[in-house]
């Protein structure tokens, strides 16, 4: 059984995973106007806008779909393969 008026219904839910993904992007925009060691350029913080974003987006459209008790598996998944890409952008552990 669903509760359909729950947040995750409303569309709105975009627009505020639209406002945590710049809160999120705000972490390294301060940090690279203060430190050497984080240097990101405008690509590197629209590819992170993007796959922030699309993997919370993903999320919802997913846990609409399936049963309650099944969410946190579906949050782990998409929580491992948003880690995976990460890294693999970020360093390229996985490939060369």
């Amino acid at each position: 059984m669903t509760d359909k008026n729950s947040i995750i219904y409303h569309n709105k839910i975009f627009l505020w995973l639209a406002l945590a993904t710049g809160g999120f992007l705000f972490v390294p925009l301060i940090a690279t106007q203060y430190s050497n060691d984080v240097n990101w350029g405008p690509f590197d913080f629209l590819v992170m806008g993007i796959l922030l974003f699309t993997s919370a987006s993903l999320f919802i459209l997913i846990a609409r779909k399936i049963s309650r008790k099944y969410w946190l598996i579906s949050g782990a998944i998409i929580l491992v393969l948003f880690l995976w890409i990460y890294v693999e952008l970020a360093v390229g552990l996985f490939t060369n």
